[in-house]
């Protein structure tokens, strides 16, 4: 892997030298609210470090979309939005979280709507500094080494870049008199500095590491009962969480001619009463408790055991969100305390 710099003054032109690879994405504020969508002006592009209210699986995994329409003669896939993209801005635990999402849509069958949108989509990663919820150290994913074309690092007057891709190579060639491969060891020193500087930021932490058994020894813990006393089940965790991957599908048939109609994917949670209610009416998971547990070990142990690497990235996301205070640092804590919470 190449570690070339590049001037500051460069970056904008640089950036948007992208659009002959692709439409850019990136995270910009649309009515008051950060979000990942398309990038009519560079100068528009939030990349300063403050992350997002809803993750970058919303451009792979989409909230709502139509996959197919249909009649009595069979049926006809949808892939309007497949387009050549550049994805900007993306953070290391935005980067680490399409690791994840990769480990289940693009394992065989793969998924063929994410397939195509992560095939057409380079990632330009650049470096964050922690927000007041960041956990992304004790997760590990405050560092990132595959999964992007290029990634950036900023050092106020230069910035280091990591080129992970030989499609990341090709935009660097595009510009190459922008970019130096002399990294000095004052240039070093100070991406160490920064590092450190960086790291002395995070204000909060938990012990992930032992998560997994911990998660497993509590699973008949009474500690689930009091957090469904408070959860709502809204279901805002789900929909915050970068690596959450359910969704519902939905037939939709045309006014006009009951024969023919589309079928709709929507973005589900396993929060919602509703989401484990089979025929009968039976539901697996009916009471809050049993949701609550769903979740959480399937973020801090499950899905790690199935793929090698827990499901949480540290974003901090489901901290900020969730209105009663349930959330993977509020879990940990609780489950590692030497006291049961009073209800």
């Amino acid at each position: 892997m190449r570690i070339l710099k590049m001037d500051s003054k460069y970056l904008k032109e640089f950036l948007e030298s992208l659009r002959m690879f692709g439409k850019l994405y990136g995270p910009i504020w649309k009515r008051d609210v950060l979000t990942h969508d398309h990038v009519e002006n560079v100068d528009d592009l939030v990349l300063d470090g403050e992350h997002t209210l809803i993750p970058v699986k919303k451009l792979f995994h989409p909230k709502r979309f139509n996959t197919m329409r249909f009649n009595e003669e069979g049926f006809t896939p949808n892939y309007s939005m497949f387009e050549k993209r550049v994805l900007i801005g993306a953070h290391p635990c935005d980067i680490h979280s399409l690791l994840r999402l990769d480990e289940v849509f693009l394992t065989d069958p793969a998924d063929p709507y994410y397939k195509g949108l992560r095939e057409n989509t380079a990632i330009i990663g650049f470096s964050c500094l922690p927000t007041e919820n960041s956990l992304c150290r004790s997760t590990g994913t405050d560092i990132v080494e595959s999964g992007f074309d290029l990634f950036f690092v900023d050092l106020e007057d230069i910035y280091l870049v990591w080129v992970g891709s030989s499609l990341g190579h090709d935009m660097i060639l595009e510009k190459e008199e922008f970019f130096d491969e002399n990294v000095t060891h004052a240039d070093i020193q100070k991406y160490i500095q920064w590092r450190e500087m960086r790291n002395d930021m995070f204000k909060k932490s938990f012990n992930f590491r032992d998560m997994p058994d911990i998660m497993e020894l509590s699973y008949n813990s009474e500690i689930w009962d009091y957090f469904a006393e408070k959860c709502l089940s809204c279901g805002s965790c789900t929909m915050v969480c970068p690596t959450c991957n359910c969704y519902t599908l939905t037939d939709v048939f045309d006014v006009t001619n009951k024969t023919e109609g589309r079928r709709e994917r929507v973005w589900d949670s396993c929060m919602f009463v509703d989401y484990s209610l089979v025929a009968g009416p039976h539901n697996f998971r009916g009471k809050r408790a049993d949701r609550l547990k769903l979740w959480y070990t399937h973020k801090l142990k499950a899905f790690g055991g199935e793929y090698g690497r827990p499901a949480c990235i540290g974003c901090g996301r489901c901290v900020d969100t969730c209105p009663v205070d349930i959330n993977v640092l509020t879990i940990a804590e609780a489950f590692t305390s030497c006291e049961v919470p009073a209800k």
